[in-house]
């Protein structure tokens, strides 16, 4: 099993973060991983985006041009990643911001309202963890257990704490994504 995944956005949303939280997710479940984040001087407000491969083989090379699954948070993420999206691959996008929704027939879609669960949540700092949460809904790449392992590796010890936030932030997720 190999999962090519991007995840993009405007920087700030969490999307190195959440690449880098799948991407120890796999190592703690004895996978090979690699995680690329591509962002320039524009990280705050511009756009920002994550390669991250999941295989239970060895990766040849962590550069792509095609993926298995994308996740886009805004509008310029949909218009660059949705052509590269494999046939018959996913496509997961939040419906905030975005104003011309996919509209491949090769692919299965999905969308999700994180946003505004985030704000239900009282916590905006839960979006990308809710968006997490969709991706595993929809294409279990990791356990739930091993991504509560990877935020106890990932987060400072002082923020341990809030994992039982983040994982219900996940459970959300993946009760809001729908299909298209």
């Amino acid at each position: 099993m190999k999962q090519e995944i991007i995840i993009a956005g405007f920087g700030g949303q969490g999307v190195l973060s959440m690449g880098k939280i799948l991407a120890y997710s796999g190592l703690m479940e004895g996978q090979e991983v690699t995680w690329m984040p591509a962002y320039g001087p524009e990280q705050r407000g511009g756009t920002a985006n994550v390669t991250v491969i999941v295989s239970d083989q060895r990766i040849s090379s962590p550069i792509l041009s095609k993926y298995d699954v994308a996740i886009v948070l805004n509008q310029p993420s949909l218009d660059k990643f949705e052509p590269k999206v494999k046939p018959g691959g996913i496509l997961i996008y939040d419906g905030n911001g975005i104003m011309r929704p996919p509209t491949r027939t090769d692919i299965a879609i999905y969308s999700m309202d994180a946003m505004n669960k985030a704000a239900e949540m009282k916590n905006p700092k839960v979006f990308n963890m809710i968006v997490l949460g969709g991706l595993l809904k929809v294409c279990p790449v990791v356990s739930r257990d091993g991504l509560k392992k990877a935020l106890f590796k990932t987060l400072p010890e002082r923020h341990h704490h809030l994992i039982p936030l983040n994982m219900e932030a996940v459970e959300q997720g993946m009760n809001i994504i729908c299909r298209q």
